[in-house]
């Protein structure tokens, strides 16, 4: 047999192989393939390839496995116990680019399912691998370990904690500063992923300088690079006052406002969610948002979308209006009321409603001036419906009951609280009588109009408990009238006609 037959089998090897990867890495790629290729013992036959003396083999194995464990759960655990990802680290720091980009995705695809998934990846050295690829001279190796590095650290702190221990946080930081939108967008949504856990994590993407950095992003054209960077943002500012206040010494004020009326949906909410995460911790940083025109934009913001992307903006609103009186009352003069209460009507998810129903709570349980304002947008009678209505979840009858609650103890425009006593059930019903039986005895005028308008009919037929709290408040309304008043309804009738 000449040489040239003897390579020629060589030859017919490697184009086999090459044509065998190719395939089943296209293969893949379609999920109505993917049980018959497990079926077929694909992992197996895939994992000696890794080690292939030809790199463009080596790579598609690499893609394949990839896509494989992408799927689903249990082929990302066959990756693991078939002890495919240890070679695939030894391989990370020679190869070239392109494998380390594969090998990247196969543990990305394997991390992503679960944390034990992604503690696997760190037992088996990865990580440091992982952090050698964010120095590497192509941006796509770096974006490729960036998102490996996210998929992991957005599990738990624990996991979180690795990454930072193993080096990661300062080059991404380098990394959101390289000119390649990709890497960037994907190194600002890891770094976000590693701030959400904990204040101490937040503290470690601080004090790398990430926030000069992000913040300076805000502006940028790309709606998906915006998003990360905003949701970056919220993830350290969501832990403490500190934090908070560094985010805002970072002049994003007025800037971030601009977001709030960006066509991207994700970029709105991600930018109401950031104001949101800066307000709710102390009544200073709420002044300081509502100076930079913060609420007005937010009550914007609401008014023009509809669904999820509301539902930032909303507690926004109600963190502010929590922290005080003024703040309260800025809430109200911005007309906040109405696309509060238009929430309640409009929305379909009970969780948006349960929203907007706790800040309208928020709004008016300072002062009767509050509550008033409140109840002449006609939000009781909402709240009532939504409370009584027997398909609100429960957590939603929570909110609305609580925040009825609130704003009934403190309103004394009794016009606004007389039509509740025709459907109110009892535990809503006490706090209406009780703010009737605070008025009545001290407003002559309120007292001749209850009666006229039937008010006090309605009173006489509530069947309360003897002794209760409610039949209390009742017995101090009846004593604010002569007996022949409250005992003959003939009386009444005739008043009320005229």
């Amino acid at each position: 047999m000449s040489q040239r037959q003897v390579l020629q089998v060589f030859e017919q090897y490697q184009r086999a192989r090459t044509q065998f990867v190719q395939a089943v890495a296209e293969l893949a790629a379609r999920p109505q393939n993917i049980e018959t290729l497990q079926n077929a013992g694909v992992m197996s036959l895939l994992r000696p390839l890794l080690l292939d003396v030809i790199p463009t083999i080596q790579q598609t194995a690499a893609l394949a496995l990839g896509r494989l464990a992408n799927y689903n759960g249990d082929l990302a655990e066959a990756v693991v116990k078939g002890d495919i990802l240890p070679q695939l680290v030894c391989s990370l720091s020679e190869q070239n680019r392109f494998y380390k980009k594969a090998a990247a995705f196969v543990l990305r695809a394997v991390g992503k399912h679960s944390p034990q998934l992604a503690q696997a990846i760190v037992q088996c050295g990865a990580l440091e691998m992982l952090v050698i690829c964010l120095e590497d001279f192509d941006p796509g190796v770096k974006e490729a370990a960036s998102w490996a590095l996210g998929y992991i650290a957005r599990h738990n702190s624990e996991l979180s904690q690795a990454v930072v221990d193993a080096g990661a946080v300062p080059l991404l930081v380098l990394c959101i500063q390289e000119p390649e939108i990709a890497l960037k967008r994907i190194a600002a949504s890891t770094l976000s992923d590693i701030s959400k856990h904990s204040p101490e994590l937040a503290q470690t993407v601080v004090d790398a300088g990430a926030i000069a950095h992000l913040a300076q992003m805000i502006l940028n054209p790309d709606a998906k690079l915006k998003r990360q960077v905003l949701s970056a943002l919220s993830q350290i500012a969501k832990h403490s006052v500190d934090l908070a206040e560094l985010v805002v010494e970072a002049e994003i004020f007025p800037v971030v406002l601009t977001c709030l009326k960006d066509s991207d949906e994700y970029v709105k909410k991600n930018g109401a969610t950031l104001i949101r995460e800066i307000a709710k911790h102390t009544p200073e940083l709420s002044q300081f948002i509502v100076n930079a025109g913060g609420v007005a934009a937010v009550i914007d913001c609401i008014g023009s979308c509809r669904g999820t992307v509301r539902l930032p903006g909303i507690m926004m609103l109600g963190y502010v209006a929590a922290h005080s009186e003024n703040l309260s009352m800025a809430v109200i003069v911005s007309k906040g009321i109405p696309p509060l209460c238009a929430c309640l009507i409009e929305e379909h998810e009970d969780h948006i409603k349960a929203a907007a129903a706790w800040a309208l709570g928020q709004v008016g349980r300072h002062t009767p001036a509050h509550a008033r304002a409140v109840a002449v947008a006609n939000v009781l009678p909402t709240l009532l419906a939504i409370y009584m209505d027997t398909r609100s979840s429960e957590d939603l009858q929570m909110k609305t009951k609580k925040a009825l609650k609130n704003i009934l103890q403190k309103c004394t425009y009794l016009p606004a609280l007389e039509p509740l006593l025709h459907d109110a059930p009892p535990n809503i019903m006490k706090h209406i009588v009780g703010q009737f039986s605070k008025m009545l005895p001290h407003d002559s005028k309120a007292r001749r109009l209850f009666v006229t308008t039937g008010g006090l009919k309605k009173v006489q037929e509530i069947k309360a408990e003897p002794g209760s709290l409610l039949q209390e408040y009742i017995n101090t309304i009846n004593n604010c009238y002569p007996e022949e008043v409250v005992s003959n309804r003939v009386l009444q009738l005739i008043v009320a006609t005229n």
